[in-house]
Formats: C-alpha cells, sequence, structure tokens
C-alpha cells in the first residue's frame, strides 16, 4: 500500500515536471499578436524560434532597436511636456505674441505627444509578448514608417523646446524630486516583467556573444535603477514633524481660471478662493492712471479691434483712462477660454465675466484694503514721449497713499527703480526683490521678502534667507506637485493661477520619512532581484531538460499534419499545420492550444 502511494505521488510529480517542460503556442493569441505587429495573421506567414536562434535578423533587430530608441524618446518628451502644465499659459501666450492669434497649442501638443507614445507603447508590448511566446519578430513596414515619424517628432519637438524655452528642463529636474520614488518602483516593475522573454531567449542562444551582450545590456539597467535612490534628493522626504506651515497663495492677476485676468471679477474670485496676496501689473494711461494691464498692447485682453481697429498694435500706455474705460476687457476670456476653465463658470458668472472692464489701480487697492490682503505688482516704465515717462514712480506712489485706502505695510513694494527714494517717501512698503542678490545688498536695501521665480527653488537657499528674516515668494506655481514641492522646501508664499485650487490642499501629495523610503525601496529591490533569479533558473532549467529529454526523433505523418515524439513520461502530440515547408521542423516539446 504505502509502495502504491509511494509511485502514485512519484509519477505525479513526473507528470508535473512534463507539463512544466512543454511549451504551450497559445494559438489565438499569437495569430492576433504577430497579425497587429507585422500583418502576418496566417500561422504558415509566422515562424517559431528554435533552439539556438536568434529570435529576429538584422533588419528586424534593428527596427526593433529603433522601436525601443522611440519609446524612450517619446515616453521622456510626453513627461516632459506632462509637467511643463504648469507653465502651458505662458506658452500659448508666447505663440499669441508672434502670430497674432490666441490657439491653445500646448493643448494640441500635448494630445499629438501622448498619441504617439500610446502607439509606440502598443508596438513594445506586442514586441514583449510575441518574445514571451517564443515568435520570430516581423515589423510591418507600415509600423517602421511609424516608428521614423514619432522618432523624428519626438527628437524635433524636443530641440526646439530646448532651443526656445529651454528653462522648462529646471522644471523636469524639479518634478524629479517628487516622482522620482515613483518612477523608480516603475521602472523596477518593468525591468522584473521583461525578465521573462530575456531569460527565454538568453538560453535559447548558442552565440556566447549575443548571451553576453543581453545579460550585460540587462544587468546593467537593472542595478542602474537598483541604486537610484542613492543619488535621489527629494525635500519631501524629511524626518517626521518638521513640514512646516502650508505657503500663502498670491492670486496671479487674480484667479484667471475663474474671471478675465486683472479684473475686478478676478481678484474678487482670487479672495474667494483663500488667496492671502493679490499681484498684477500696472501700466500709467496717457492722462496719468494707472491701471491694470499685463500686455505691452490692448489686443489680447480687449476688444481694442472693434473700437480702435487702426491702433490695435498702439501701446496700452498711449491710450487715455476715457479710452480704455470704454474697452470690454471680458468677452475675450469665454471666447478664447485661456485655461481651457470657462465653461464651468455659471451663468450669472459667465454674464459677469463677459461686461469686465479695464481695472485702474486705485480699484484693485480699494479692494486689497477692504479685505485685508497684500498687493504685488510689476510697474511698467511707460514708453518715450510719454507725459509721466520719468514721473511714473511718483504717480503711482500718490495712488497708494492719496486715493486709496490701503495700508503702505500691505503693498510688496517691486519695482527696483528709485527704491532710495521710495524708501524716503513711504518707508512702511514692503521691500521686495525681484533678484536673488548677495545677502549683504539685500540688507542694505532693507528688503524683507524675495520674489523669484520657481526654478530657483533651493531648500537651502530659501532656509539662508529666513535666516535673516527675509522671506520668498515663487511665482507662477498652479500645479499641486509643484506646490508640494515649495511647500516641503519651506517657501513662506507662492504666486498662483488656481488658488481654488491649491486651497484645498492639506499637505503635500509626496510626504515621506527617511526610514519609510529606505524600506520600500529595499523590499521593492529585494522582491525584483528574487523574481528575477526566479524566472532565469526556471527558463535554465526549462530548457537544459528540454534538451536532454527528448528519447526519439521527431516524426511527421504523410500529410506532415501530426508529429510525435517521446519523453521521460510518454508520448505528446502536437497539431501543426502542413501549409509550410517551414513548420515541418517542429519545436521538442510544444503544444499548441487552439
Amino acid at each position: 500500500m504505502a509502495s502504491t502511494l509511494s509511485q502514485l505521488q512519484f509519477g505525479q510529480l513526473r507528470g508535473l515536471r512534463a507539463k512544466l517542460l512543454r511549451r504551450y503556442e497559445h494559438q489565438p493569441l499569437v495569430s492576433c499578436l504577430a497579425g497587429l505587429y507585422g500583418c502576418q495573421w496566417r500561422r504558415y506567414e509566422r515562424s517559431c524560434t528554435q533552439p539556438g536562434d536568434c529570435c529576429c535578423n538584422k533588419l528586424e533587430g534593428a527596427s526593433f532597436a529603433l522601436l525601443v530608441a522611440s519609446f524612450c524618446l517619446t515616453l521622456l518628451f510626453l513627461y516632459f511636456w506632462g509637467q511643463a502644465k504648469n507653465d502651458y499659459n505662458d506658452f500659448d501666450w508666447f505663440n499669441f505674441g508672434n502670430l497674432g492669434f490666441w490657439f491653445p497649442w500646448s493643448v494640441v501638443l500635448l494630445v499629438i505627444a501622448a498619441g504617439f507614445f500610446t502607439y509606440i507603447t502598443v508596438l513594445m508590448l506586442l514586441a514583449v509578448c510575441l518574445l514571451s511566446e517564443g515568435q520570430k519578430l516581423y515589423l510591418h513596414w507600415s509600423h517602421k514608417i511609424g516608428i521614423l515619424v514619432s522618432l523624428t517628432f519626438s527628437i524635433v519637438a524636443t530641440a526646439v523646446l530646448s532651443d526656445l524655452w529651454s528653462k522648462e528642463w529646471t522644471t523636469l529636474l524639479l518634478s524629479f524630486q517628487v516622482t522620482a520614488p515613483y518612477l523608480h518602483v516603475g521602472g523596477v516593475v518593468l525591468m522584473t516583467a521583461l525578465a521573462w522573454p530575456i531569460a527565454l531567449h538568453f538560453f535559447r542562444m548558442n552565440s556566447r556573444v549575443r548571451r553576453g551582450l543581453i545579460a550585460g545590456v540587462y544587468l546593467t539597467v537593472l542595478f542602474a535603477l537598483f541604486l537610484v535612490p542613492l543619488g535621489l534628493y527629494s525635500p519631501c522626504i524629511k524626518e517626521d514633524g518638521t513640514l512646516g506651515p502650508a505657503p500663502a497663495l498670491i492670486g496671479h492677476r487674480g484667479a484667471p481660471m475663474l474671471a478675465p485676468e486683472n479684473t475686478l471679477m478676478s481678484f474678487e474670485k482670487a479672495v474667494e478662493a483663500g488667496s492671502g496676496g493679490l499681484e498684477t501689473d500696472v501700466t500709467i494711461s496717457f492722462d496719468g492712471v494707472p491701471f491694470l494691464m499685463h500686455d505691452r498692447t490692448l489686443r489680447r485682453t480687449t476688444n481694442i479691434h472693434d473700437v480702435f481697429p487702426n491702433r490695435s498694435d498702439t501701446l496700452a500706455a498711449m491710450f487715455t483712462w476715457a479710452e480704455l474705460e470704454s474697452l470690454n476687457a471680458g468677452a475675450w476670456f469665454l471666447s478664447h477660454n485661456p485655461f481651457g476653465t470657462a465653461g464651468s463658470l455659471g451663468a450669472e458668472d459667465r454674464l459677469r465675466a463677459g461686461n469686465q472692464s479695464v481695472c485702474s489701480l486705485q480699484a484693485f487697492l480699494q479692494l486689497a484694503a477692504q479685505t485685508g490682503k497684500l498687493v504685488i505688482f510689476d510697474l511698467y516704465r511707460p514708453p518715450r514721449g510719454h507725459p509721466y515717462r520719468d514721473t511714473w514712480i511718483q504717480r503711482t506712489l500718490e495712488v497708494i497713499q492719496n486715493e486709496s485706502s490701503i495700508h503702505s505695510s500691505q503693498v510688496l513694494w517691486l519695482p527696483s527703480d528709485l527704491r532710495a527714494l521710495v524708501q524716503e517717501i513711504d518707508p512702511d512698503l514692503q521691500q521686495t526683490s525681484g533678484s536673488r542678490l548677495p545677502l549683504e545688498e539685500l540688507q542694505s536695501n532693507r528688503i524683507v521678502k524675495l520674489n523669484l521665480h520657481y526654478s530657483s527653488m533651493s531648500a537651502e537657499l530659501i532656509s539662508e534667507y529666513a535666516a535673516v528674516n527675509i522671506s520668498t515668494n515663487l511665482y507662477v506655481i498652479s500645479q499641486p506637485w509643484l506646490y508640494s514641492l515649495a511647500w516641503c522646501s519651506g517657501v513662506h508664499s507662492v504666486t498662483t493661477n488656481a488658488p481654488q485650487l491649491l486651497s484645498t490642499m492639506s499637505s503635500p501629495l509626496f510626504l515621506m520619512s527617511p526610514d519609510e523610503y529606505n524600506l520600500m525601496w529595499i523590499l521593492i529591490d529585494l522582491a525584483s532581484l528574487l523574481l528575477i533569479f526566479i524566472i532565469f533558473i526556471f527558463h535554465w532549467w526549462r530548457e537544459r531538460g528540454l534538451a536532454f529529454c527528448s528519447g526519439s526523433k521527431t516524426t511527421l505523418d504523410n500529410n506532415g499534419t501530426y508529429s510525435k515524439f517521446k519523453t521521460e513520461m510518454s508520448d505528446i502530440w502536437s497539431v501543426s499545420s502542413g501549409n509550410s515547408q517551414a513548420e515541418k521542423t517542429l519545436n521538442l516539446a510544444t503544444v499548441t492550444e487552439h
């Protein structure tokens, strides 16, 4: 009885081993994969790799290498442009200045990049699945053209943007401080998944050079990924209890996603959204009235074409206040929809937005005084021939001191011209610098705040300035990941296009203690290494077993339809097509599933 049970168990183990040694060709799946990848929908058009063979010829190998390169470059560009979303409005404004009309080019570019990346990713998945099924690669000529187009687009787009908008590479590097931990996990998971097809073809190759090349490249990339965290720096990886308060929000031209920029409605929306300050741009009209306008001309944000068609390119400062008051400064917001948010407005807000007019500095300051908000603004010097070209600063100070009820301490004075005179006239203004000057110069000018572009973000620098009572404001930050990074870096305030979004954040998107991150890193790397080791051992054992388990030669019947061979356990039948001479040489221990 015991002997019979032992023999039964032994037989079951040998049966399991025989099943593991079989190679299953999933016929419907392979047909679909080969059809989509190489337009080889019929079985006789494709072929399996034989032991000792390479997975493709030289031409297909070059095509696959181009596919991998295209995947990497399209992924890089899509990630780059995705992280640049914070500055899409600046990109569209830049194109408006050059082309003369408004169009959401940033979104179009994102859609095109996503389309190319999706296409290349699908081809990559098809290729990996075919390799996992032991199939030889054959890429259809139309896909080869598609790969070249995708590759060309990624290279040209990256080169052009690098030349015109090189500062966005700083944004890319900053994004790694938030996304690198997640990218590391994704990369390790991807390399672990690739272990299966790589191990399969590694042990089926006879060429030591090819095997060494495959192993060298794979292991180099793998261990580079394993060690990436050693060079990772993120201010959001910090000890518990060391996170400071959330940066205060300053509405950039108000709340330009909810109302036309630099209008009274926009600033009221920013106050409602929880902004602690308001930012704007000030120009002096020809008759000496300071008003709010970012652009040098009135083309983008007013109906100047309808009211003064012959003066559409005239500088905004050359219009009188009466002329400026006659313009509509809100209808463009509804027609151009610069942030893609105009459709979310209610009927009442849409009606109000469409009827906004050019806002004066006096009305802006009154709103800030009534709501107790800080203000900061750029002040443009009038052009030559303007009556207030040499007294533009004095005229602005008159409005602050005599024509509004705002307290001078609410004003962050940013213009650097005649700073000593300004301090003498109104010492209560909070002197603010837009340049990263030496500490001695900042202190001598009595600077209490720095207003810097977010690309200057540095936790060390911010801490250094804070030590001498100089706070830091960064502009323009509208994406949650960038706000999270500023929060972790200890920034005191940020200028934003989206106060309604950032005010809802209760904590940074990514925040982890060093111990937690190290534990996550080590566990993921160890789990990946163990899985890869098991996969390679399995394929080594399987290929070794297949090489020695055959007890007889493969035979074909007269029609070439069925083949039979012996293994250690029993005969195994494989159903094959007799339509192709290439398929008369059958894989050892192969079972085709229909």
